[in-house]
């Protein structure tokens, strides 16, 4: 996979002269996406993220390509490529089949398509009325269960034609229906197929389907269902329901306390993991429970946390062994993965974001419980696939932007202060170069502060559109992601430190950040600016009005303005009450 320099002509790709980073590296930045590992483990499959080319292509989402990588350390390769919406690759069973998701050639919906891992044609393998969101391959290999919108009614239908195309916020929506129908990955069916001809059985539940898991005996289905396909449903509601696939009924629930995250059967089937909150003020889905599972009968499964000490957050699972998992979980700024069992103990295998290992984003395991695929990233380059035998350093098996070594990046690093409580902070800081042994002097500091404020900012790649890091760096400036109080990575009570004080303590640690740099000597206190979005948006307004006098400069980027209007007409009601402002307005 080749890519020049977006600032240089074909015949100079080989001028190896560093050059500064602008905006058309920005516009040019491919990302490896959706991961998936052949059960040998012979065989990895990622999604490539390549951005259009606007000088030839119409405005658009950057298009998703579908690569392999071979074994013994071969090179990926495009298996579909071009002008192409991929998604969702799975491997089949057996390893011999790469099963996905697009919409090709004269599909009106989203359907399943399949490719030979020994190369040949992609089939149109699975169709339903609607688009289909999701899907997973029984472990036999003969059946598919996907996910996909009720289609609408036939007076909908019938309205439409009539012109009556208007769209109600909510009131419009569908839920999401489980389906699962025989599977053959070496059968093709006919786009025109779609709503006429669908073999699927679709299994009559309340409420709305948001992700799904076989169990290893392909006799039972685990899912995340909630009352209503709301945006405040996926937040708060969802909960794991076993299903029993021959009677389409569910036999088993398992509440977890707050909102919830990936979860996964054990491979012998006797225990359910998942990622989720600690309880329902918990403002992100972090903590590992396992519950035994019966299948048998009509209970709630008991969970268990199975690091509740963990000064972290928990971000990606996969079951190693019958009593064992792996698992990938935010640390700071950093990452970590290691190995836990059933009753706690915790193995770190990889302090990421050290010592050039990448900063991990994604985790999937081979069926032996030993050989991974890891989407990871570094200060240096976005995300990248990399493979690894679990206790030996991750090997880079992808170079999507071959052309980034050519430039010159601004160094970036972990930036520690202290709030004016005492608590202690930290962020990434990107300096701008300076040459060899010159005195530090204070720049213009651009403040970009992240959204939730449930998230934080890794020690990873951070230039993105709407955080522009190097290409501020590249024009002078020192930047600054600050994770201040109820940012994740550091725990749940850390996480929790900002709620029901809204602009409060937390919008303080950005001015001690700033006073920080200033006081060490980064910064120029005169050319102060600040940008973020969603929350950062917020902090953006409220620092431009409420410390006019401090920041000179603000771009606010789809943000709160006023947080009773936003109270009264939110689509995230119940999370808004629950886990930032404890009242109703």
């Amino acid at each position: 996979m080749s890519q020049s320099d977006p600032t240089i002509q074909t015949d100079q790709q080989s001028d190896p002269r560093p050059q500064g980073f602008g905006l058309a590296h920005i516009a040019a930045l491919r990302h490896v996406s959706d991961i998936a590992i052949a059960p040998d483990g012979r065989h990895a499959a990622f999604v490539l993220k390549v951005p259009r080319d606007l000088s030839r292509e119409a405005d658009g989402p950057a298009w998703a390509e579908l690569h392999v990588t071979g074994p013994e350390q071969q090179p990926a390769r495009a298996y579909i490529a071009g002008q192409e919406n991929v998604s969702a690759p799975r491997f089949t069973p057996d390893g011999r089949f790469i099963a996905f998701l697009a919409r090709r050639g004269k599909d009106r919906e989203i359907a399943i398509w399949t490719v030979p891992v020994d190369g040949g044609e992609a089939r149109r393998t699975a169709v339903y009325a609607t688009s289909i969101r999701d899907f997973r391959i029984a472990p036999t290999g003969k059946q598919v269960a996907f996910l996909a919108p009720q289609a609408a009614s036939k007076a909908r239908l019938e309205a439409r034609k009539k012109g009556f195309n208007q769209e109600v916020f909510e009131e419009d929506w569908l839920p999401t229906r489980l389906c699962i129908q025989a599977f053959d990955p070496r059968s093709s069916v006919s786009s025109t197929a779609q709503g006429k001809r669908s073999e699927a059985r679709t299994l009559t539940l309340a409420g709305s389907v948001f992700d799904l898991r076989w169990s290893h005996d392909s006799r039972h289905l685990a899912i995340a269902l909630a009352p209503w396909p709301l945006v405040d449903d996926r937040y708060m509601e969802k909960r794991v329901h076993l299903i029993e696939v021959a009677r389409g009924k569910p036999v088993m629930r398992f509440a977890n306390p707050g909102k919830l995250g990936a979860f996964d059967l054990a491979p012998d089937g006797r225990h359910l993991a998942m990622i989720s909150a600690c309880d329902r003020r918990d403002p992100k889905q972090g903590r590992l429970f396992v519950a035994p599972v019966s299948g048998a009968r009509a209970d709630t499964g008991v969970l268990r946390d199975v690091l509740p000490d963990l000064d972290g957050h928990i971000t990606s699972i996969a079951w190693a062994s019958p009593d064992s998992l792996v698992y990938v979980a935010d640390i700071g700024v950093e990452t970590e993965l290691g190995t836990v069992d059933l009753a706690g103990r915790r193995t770190p295998l990889l302090d990421a974001g050290h010592d050039g290992l990448p900063i991990i984003r994604d985790l999937a395991l081979a069926q032996d419980g030993q050989q991974a695929v890891l989407r990871g990233e570094r200060p240096d380059h976005p995300p990248e696939l990399y493979t690894l035998r679990l206790g030996e350093a991750p090997v880079r098996r992808s170079e999507v932007n071959p052309w980034l070594r050519g430039l010159k990046l601004a160094p970036q690093r972990p930036e520690r202060w202290h709030a004016r409580d005492g608590l202690e902070l930290e962020g990434i800081l990107i300096e701008p170069h300076r040459p060899a042994g010159a005195q530090r002097v204070p720049k213009p500091l651009v403040l970009i502060v992240h959204g939730g404020p449930e998230s934080h900012i890794r020690n990873g790649w951070s230039t993105t559109y709407s955080s522009p890091g190097q290409l501020l760096a590249a024009h002078g400036y020192v930047v600054f992601f600050p994770n201040y109080r109820g940012s994740t990575g550091r725990g749940v009570a850390f996480s929790m430190r900002g709620q029901g004080d809204a602009a409060g303590a937390e919008f303080d640690d950005l001015v001690d950040a700033v006073d920080h740099l200033v006081a060490a000597g980064w910064v120029d206190p005169e050319r102060v600016g600040v940008t973020g979005a969603s929350y950062g948006g917020y902090a953006t307004a409220w620092l431009c009005t409420r410390h006019s006098e401090r920041f000179h400069a603000g771009v606010m980027f789809n943000g709160i303005s006023n947080k009773t209007s936003k109270a009264l007409t939110t689509d995230i009601p119940k999370e808004d009450r629950a886990v930032h402002a404890h009242h109703d307005p």
